[in-house]
């Protein structure tokens, strides 16, 4: 089992369920509210914990209660906090989502510590050696470059989830030899047309953007199409549709972040990359199936059976 190393954020999630997100200058009376422990950077640890990986992350919480809650949920998941620090007199992020009750999601992020977390604040050590960085854009982009570089130089495999959809200042500051530091990278729809400038509508859009992401230079790229499964090309141009699993969403605020964890926890295994977004796909979709980020996240055993 190759160790999991995450570098990215840690929010609470304050959840607001309505019929509707409302339009602008508008209130709507919600149905329900709730706090659960969020963060990309986060939910993609704990996915990977639940599914069996050996992960730890770095990152950053305020002193806070809220933060506190974070490093509880990430232990409560398997997941080895002590390359997280607490700063003082800084709120921990906060998150504020927006769910429908067809399950899409609108959210709001205040990165509160998560701004904090420097490139100076990256060691070597923390790099495991042979092993598998996730990272994704919640953090300042100077430390998602020099989380990839320290990566490259241990030999780890890398993946970035380029959430939430970079701007082209965003681009620009990350430059474009970022990508030949990244393995494999895994858009939606909007962060592909994000980085590529492709619309995804269908299948055969989804393919001309995974291959125009290898043009840019990274190993793999992956197009995650929501309930539509996900697409995937390798370096040598092969290129497989993994199609989406028929569900009853309720809240897919991490289907993203499940698939990350999942798809980690596969390479870390040694499964092929084709394989590996399979495992992605199967625990993004029973993620849907619960409200919440953390929360919603699946255990192995419940993964199991999902795909049996």
């Amino acid at each position: 089992m190759r160790p999991i190393l995450v570098v990215g954020s840690l929010n609470m999630d304050l959840v607001f369920t309505v019929e509707r997100a409302p339009r602008a200058g508008e209130t709507v009376t919600g149905l329900e509210f709730s706090l659960a422990p969020g963060g990309k950077g986060a939910n993609q640890t704990v996915a990977a914990g639940r599914l069996g990986g050996t992960v730890s992350m770095v990152g950053r919480v305020g002193d806070d209660p809220y933060g506190e809650n974070l490093l509880e949920s990430l232990r409560a998941s398997r997941v080895d906090t002590s390359r997280i620090g607490r700063l003082e007199g800084v709120s921990t992020g906060l998150a504020a989502v927006v769910v429908e009750k067809g399950g899409e999601n609108r959210i709001i992020v205040v990165p509160g510590a998560n701004g904090r977390l420097s490139p100076e604040d990256l060691r070597e050590e923390d790099f495991p050696a042979g092993g598998i960085l996730l990272l994704q854009l919640e953090i300042p982009l100077p430390t998602v470059k020099e989380a990839l570089r320290l990566a490259k130089g241990k030999g780890m495999t890398t993946i970035l989830d380029p959430a939430p959809a970079p701007g082209p200042d965003d681009l620009e500051d990350l430059g474009e030899d970022v990508f030949s530091l990244v393995d494999m990278v895994t858009p939606n729809r909007e962060e592909a047309r994000a980085l590529t400038g492709i619309e995804v509508k269908d299948l055969p859009s989804a393919l001309e953007a995974a291959r125009r992401l290898l043009d840019l230079g990274v190993g793999y790229g992956v197009v995650k199409l929501g309930a539509e499964g996900v697409l995937g090309i390798d370096g040598e141009g092969t290129f497989r549709h993994i199609p989406g699993l028929p569900v009853a969403a309720v809240d897919t605020t991490a289907a993203g972040d499940a698939f990350a964890g999942g798809l980690a926890v596969a390479l870390a295994e040694g499964k092929g990359f084709f394989e590996a977004l399979s495992w992605g796909n199967r625990a993004g979709a029973l993620s849907t199936t619960r409200p919440g980020a953390q929360p919603s996240l699946p255990w192995r055993q419940e993964w199991e059976m999902f795909g049996g």
